[in-house]
This record gives structure tokens, sequence and C-alpha cells, in this order.
């Protein structure tokens, strides 16, 4: 039997045993016993007081497929045949995590119809009655606590024209899952994940009635982890821009629930959300998508633009953001974004990328170089390339990340792959000279295993016209080159698919065309430039062909690496 037969089968035992809980979660489920005395005593309510807004948009289109038996999640395609949908194998995990959250009864929702409303009531009472086939996936944190989410927020839709014993039915169903909620919430992975369960216990314990114990306790519990994983800068402590979205998302209706309740809000949340709203802008290039750093990927478009609408500033970016470990240079229209922050604790890590020093560079409406990101599906399978360093728009030495990542099958499948070792010193300065914003930084990430500090430099003229960078490969303190250790770079500049490159009869120009018609011309003087194929795994259709500027080195014999990208109608261009 496989590890992961294995795990599915104690999943399931625990399941049966607690009645419904899967007590375990992810690695610690393998080697953590369920213990009966933890069982939450949370009252079945009589009723629900309030219905929280969902503000994740709706496809009134899809109605028709779901009501049809065709259940497209994923970028995948199951049709029930007549069958429950929860009794149907799963095409994959992320189909079966979609599936098994009902984050798809928005769209019902948004058809607004009767027949909509009964196909939504027909298959929760599905669900409830089969109780999720005691699907191990539909008991995993995310997805339990996107399910209690979700009934909440489309409980218009789903009690609409129910009967008493519908209505009973569902209220204990949705008890228990809050109850499962509540045991698990101190065992779930830290990060993202346990805050989601905070943040779900508090939003049922403002909808439910007769919950005035949880609602203290779950209160209590999410300005906890709130104040711990939103940064002060306003970024959270996985360093993913793409988290900030989900939050948010979330945080609002709660923030709507406790006025609808006559209730103050935490503090903590107020802060929260008044934190990460600016943090938004900082990560947004001018075609309004976010940088690809950390596990970022595709920008959701709708759900950015529901968030944004909430944000009462709407003022001018911040630029420094210490805490997160990012750098924002913005001049007329060009914007540079930059990761200079060390890896996240290693138990949030896991989704992390190795990129320290990258960066991303667009024009207008136009992105020029951007790191590789990841996609919307099938992350599982893309995430050990995606998260090396050459995947992103930095430096490699020796061919190897600048971070190391935990190995073993078991521990990837199970918790994902943390970061065992990463840069534990990174030095930031930030200056003006003459109008041009510039910003240094260093890191030691291949100070212990190589002995060296890769230091970069950004300078964007005022006029936003013309971005000088530098590499620097020194020797560490204390330390020296040993044999060939040090001895060969690479520095990548990976572009958006959407920029055309060719390379120029003198071996070190590029010349770039952006959709736009603009054109920009990049150069390394005095070194070979190569335009090599890459992958932009962050493009909203699915991973697309690209191309990445490469330049090879040793650092031994040439430790600075001078580039430029400069406007090609500039006039210090013949100065180059």
């Amino acid at each position: 039997m496989s590890s992961r037969d294995i795990y599915a089968e104690r999943a399931r035992l625990a399941w049966f045993v607690t009645g419904f809980g899967w007590r375990a979660v992810r690695a610690r489920a393998m080697a953590k016993p369920f213990v009966p005395w933890r069982m939450a005593t949370i009252p079945v309510p009589s009723r629900l007081l309030i219905a929280p807004q969902d503000m994740r948009t709706g496809d009134a289109t899809r109605a028709g497929e779901i009501y049809s038996g065709r259940f497209a999640f994923a970028g995948k395609v199951a049709s029930a045949d007549g069958r429950s949908p929860f009794e149907i194998a799963h095409p994959s995990r992320e189909w079966g995590e979609a599936l098994l959250s009902f984050s798809w009864l928005r769209h019902l929702r948004a058809a607004g119809t009767a027949l909509a409303r009964a196909n939504a009531r027909a298959l929760v009472n599905d669900w409830i009655m089969l109780r999720g086939r005691r699907d191990p996936i539909g008991a995993e944190p995310e997805v339990a606590a996107r399910r209690v989410i979700s009934w909440l927020t489309q409980s218009p839709l789903i009690l609409q024209d129910a009967d008493q014993t519908f209505y009973r039915r569902f209220m204990r169903a949705l008890t228990r899952q809050v109850r499962h909620l509540k045991n698990i919430e101190p065992d779930t992975e830290d990060g993202y994940p346990r805050l989601l369960v905070a943040m779900t216990l508090c939003l049922a314990a403002l909808c439910m009635a007769d919950q005035a114990r949880l609602l203290r306790t779950a209160t209590r519990r999410l300005a906890d982890e709130l104040d711990r994983q939103i940064l002060p800068d306003g970024g959270h402590i996985s360093r993913n821009p793409g988290v900030l979205i989900e939050l948010l998302l979330d945080l609002l209706p709660i923030r709507q629930a406790f006025h609808a309740r006559n209730l103050p809000p935490p503090p903590a949340l107020i802060n929260a959300i008044d934190r990460m709203m600016p943090m938004l802008r900082f990560f947004r290039h001018g075609d309004g998508a976010f940088a690809h750093f950390n596990g970022m990927g595709p920008t959701p478009a709708d759900s950015l633009a529901t968030v944004l609408a909430y944000d009462d500033a709407r003022g001018t970016p911040v630029s420094n953001a210490p805490h997160s470990g990012y750098q924002r240079i913005e001049a007329a229209g060009s914007v540079v974004i930059a990761d200079t922050g060390r890896a996240p604790p290693m138990a949030i890590s896991r989704e992390a990328h190795a990129g320290c020093l990258s960066f991303e560079f667009s024009s207008g409406r136009n992105r020029i170089v951007v790191n590789c990101g990841m996609p919307a599906i099938s992350r599982e399978a893309w995430q050990p390339a995606a998260r090396q360093t050459a995947a992103q728009s930095t430096a490699t030495i020796e061919g190897v990340s600048s971070c190391r990542f935990v190995g073993g099958s078991t521990m990837t499948r199970l918790c994902g792959t943390p970061i065992l070792d990463g840069p534990t010193e990174v030095q930031v300065e930030r200056k003006q000279r003459e109008g041009a914003h510039i910003v240094r930084a260093s890191h030691d990430g291949y100070a212990r295993r190589l002995g060296i500090v890769h230091q970069r430099s950004w300078r964007l003229a005022s006029d936003g016209a013309r971005l000088d960078g530098e590499d620097v490969f020194r020797v560490a303190q204390g330390e020296e080159f040993t044999g060939n250790e040090g001895d060969s770079y690479v520095v990548r500049f990976h572009l958006h698919p959407a920029v055309a490159a060719n390379r120029l009869a003198d071996g070190h120009t590029v010349l770039l065309a952006l959709p736009s018609a603009e054109k920009w011309i990049f150069t390394a003087p005095n070194m070979a430039v190569d335009i090599e194929e890459s992958i932009y795994l962050a493009a909203n259709g699915g991973p697309r062909r690209g191309a990445q500027i490469v330049i090879a080195g040793s650092g031994r014999h040439v430790p600075r690496v001078v580039w430029t990208f400069i406007r090609a109608d500039d006039p210090r261009l013949p100065h180059i």
C-alpha cells in the first residue's frame, strides 16, 4: 500500500470515529491521534441571523452547465450522468477541491432563477445525505472552510422556498462542519490555511444564532492571527502578493457582518484591512496585473477590482515595504518591483520561491521583464520548476538556487516543500540622485555553499525612459574561491510573452518590441547576450512560451555585469 493510500485510509478511519471530523491535517495527521475530549461544543442554531456578502463574482452561464450535470473545474470536465457529482471519481485533486468547496454556488445565484435555487438546494442536500461520500479532500481545512463560507454567503439561494425539514437538516450539517473546523483549527497548517479557518469560524459565529461563546473565542483567535500574519507594511507573512486579494475578499464581508450585527469589529481586523489596501497598489503594474513573486499566479482582475472599490484612500502606492521584503520604483509610467526579502519562516514557505533580488519591469501598460510565476491550475506539477531561482529574473551561481528546499516525496505530498535554507541577511539601500531613483540590495544565499554574495542595483531615470542595472558577485566576508565554486553565473531576464526580442549584430544588444509599438533596447556592454526559450506560467489562459535574455559569465574573471534598458527613442541611446 502506498503512502498516499495509507494517508487516505487513516483519514477515512478518523472520519468514521469522529462522526464527521477528519482530525488529521497534512503531516501532523500522520503522527497525531484524534483526541475525543477536544471536540467543540457548538449548539445547533435555531436559525441564521444574517447572510454575508459574497464578493467573488458569479457567471450565470455556468448555471446551465451545472444543471445539465457537467461540472467544469480546474481545467477538467466531468459529467454526472444522472448521478450525484459527489458519487463520481475526481478527474484531479484540484477538481475535487473545487467541487467540495461549493464555491460554484455563486454561479447558480448569479442565474437568479427558481430552477437554479432548486438545483442548489438539491446538490447541497445530496452532499448532506451522502456526507460528501466521506471524501478526505472535503474534510481538509481549506476545503471545509471554503464550503462553510459558501453555504453562509449563498444561504438565501439555498434556503429560499425550502421546507422546515431541509432547513433543520441544513443547520445540523452546517453546525457539524463548524465543529469540525473548531476541532482542527489548532493543528491546521500555519499561514493562510490557519487564518482562513479563523476567518470562517468568526463569520459562522456572526451568522448563526446562539453562538455568543463561539463568537468571543473566534474573534479573539482571528485578531491574534491577523496581528501575527499581517505585517506592519500590509504584506502577508507568506510574501505571496495574491494572498492579499484572497484575504480581503473574506475580511471585508466579516467587517460588514459585524456592522450588520451592530457589533464593533475588533481593532485588529480594521487595522489589517487598512494596512493591506495600499499593498494592493504596491504590487500592480500599469496594466493592473500583480507582480509574480512567491507563488503569485494570474491576477484575478474581477476580484481585484472589487476589492479596490473599497479602498477609500486611492492614493499613490508606497515605495518601500521593508517588512514584506519588496521595493517599488516608479517614474513617468515605468515601474520596477523587486524582491529584496528573506524567505518566509519554514512552516509557511512551502510555496515561496527562491527569487531574492529578482524584479519585474513595465512601461505603461506593457510588462517587459517578468518572473515565470505560477499557473492557476496544475500548480503541483509546475511547482518544483517554478520555485527555482532560474525561473526568476535574477542571477544563479553554479546553476543552483539561492534557497534549498526540503526533499522527500512524503513530505512533498503531505505539506508541500518548505524552504530549508535561504538568505539570512539581505541588505537594502535606497536613495535618490539627480532625480533618479536608486535601490541597491545584496543577499547571502550563496555565501555558505559557494562563498559568494550577490549584489544588485537598479537606477530608474526620472523620466522613466532608462533603467540601469548592475550585478556584482563578490567573495563573502571570511570566504575565498576554492576550485570552481562561484566561478560561473547566469543572469536571466524573463520577458513577457507579448514582447518580441531580437538580438542585434553586435552580440550584446537586444531590440524589444512591445505590443503598443513602443520599442526598448537592452544592452550589456562587453558581455555576450543570448536569447533563450522561457515559459510564462502565470498567463490567464495557461502557460505560454516566452523568451529570456541570458548573460553568462565567470565570477572569477568578470565579477561585475552592467546592463541597461532604454527606450529606443531616448536621446541618450547613442551614448550607451
